[in-house]
């Protein structure tokens, strides 16, 4: 597979893109490349991208209790310790 970097994308044009990929929940890369084969007359290549949903029961499962005891021990990644960025 090659790679392509794209300048010049109109603001509004971007705009719409990420729109429309939001909406087909796609990124806009895969977006990109659908498009690009549609306007070659190409039949568009399967989709690589798998979706998971192994873990949706576990969505929303936590107590109040769960996520403060959670948060208790986690609150401290969002810390930033001056000292390492030097």
């Amino acid at each position: 597979m090659s790679n392509l970097s794209l300048r010049g994308v109109d603001p509004a044009v971007m705009a719409e893109l990420k729109a429309l990929a939001g909406k087909e929940n796609a990124s806009v890369n895969a977006l990109v490349l659908r498009l690009i084969d549609r306007g070659l007359g190409r039949k568009p290549a399967k989709s690589t991208r798998l979706r998971h949903d192994d873990l949706d029961a576990l969505a929303g499962c936590w107590s109040a209790k769960d996520s403060a005891a959670f948060e208790k021990v986690t609150g401290s990644f969002g810390q930033i310790e001056p000292a390492l960025w030097r």
